[in-house]
């Protein structure tokens, strides 16, 4: 039988690139994400390919998506927590409180939740355990200019990981997190004709290809639950980010 996951933000971009990744390694995958017209064109052809349309932000809608696939698969071996947003760059007392509320509700309350839900079901299941992999980003660590919001919910997750990987212990539930730097996606497109620098100068930065973080998460996902890959950082080599600001 093959292993299964639940990717978040599995829509677009790097979820979509990951999904794409262990689809191809013959594992079933879940496709979370709030458009099921993006997941259904995501899932298109697959039939390892399993949309689930819901809000990570509700964690009655995560209850029912990740239940419902669990009933099906008879076992959830593995949960990417990839959703999340970002806010245009803003100093800390231009940041609007509304929009900060929503980048924490999403990109840590929302991952909160997955894990939340998935930890339950995987302390449930027999054998028992399973792997969490929380989306940390090379904001966890240093900031970009302007980023109090979605610098602050990425730090977060690395709290959320490392406490999340010692309750697993007894129950064989391992959590790692993967921290990226400049993947080429739609979002991520911007950072090809200028982002804002430390010094206040905008500057094109270097991006990668998406299929490194797809690999990287199918890597640490693939492993045996005696091993785990607790913090990785993939990232363009030559990205402002040993060194930022």
């Amino acid at each position: 039988m093959s292993k299964s996951i639940i990717i978040t933000g599995a829509g677009r971009g790097i979820g979509k690139a990951t999904a794409d990744a262990f689809l191809d390694a013959g594992w079933t995958v879940g496709l979370v994400g709030r458009k099921p017209a993006s997941l259904e064109e995501a899932a298109a052809g697959r039939a390892n390919a399993h949309p689930l349309p819901c809000d990570v932000t509700s964690e009655s809608e995560v209850a029912e998506a990740f239940g419902k696939a669990h009933q099906a698969w008879g076992r959830l071996d593995a949960i990417f927590n990839n959703a999340g947003v970002s806010l245009a760059s803003a100093t800390v007392d231009e940041t609007d409180v509304d929009a900060w509320r929503n980048v924490i509700d999403i990109n840590l309350t929302g991952s909160f939740i997955c894990a939340k839900v998935a930890f339950g079901l995987m302390r449930a299941q027999d054998p028992q355990g399973g792997r969490i992999i929380n989306n940390g980003s090379v904001s966890a660590y240093v900031p970009r200019w302007g980023s109090a919001a979605y610098t602050a919910s990425k730090h977060a997750i690395t709290g959320l990981t490392r406490s999340i990987s010692l309750d697993g212990r007894p129950f064989s539930i391992a959590c790692g997190q993967i921290d990226i730097g400049n993947a080429l996606t739609d979002m991520a497109a911007k950072m090809t004709t200028g982002m804002p620098q430390a010094d206040g100068a905008i500057k094109v930065e270097p991006v990668m290809d998406v299929k490194n973080v797809a690999s990287s998460v199918l890597h640490m996902a693939s492993l045996p639950l005696d091993a785990n890959v607790q913090f990785m950082t993939v990232m363009a080599t030559n990205m402002p980010y040993i060194g930022r600001g």
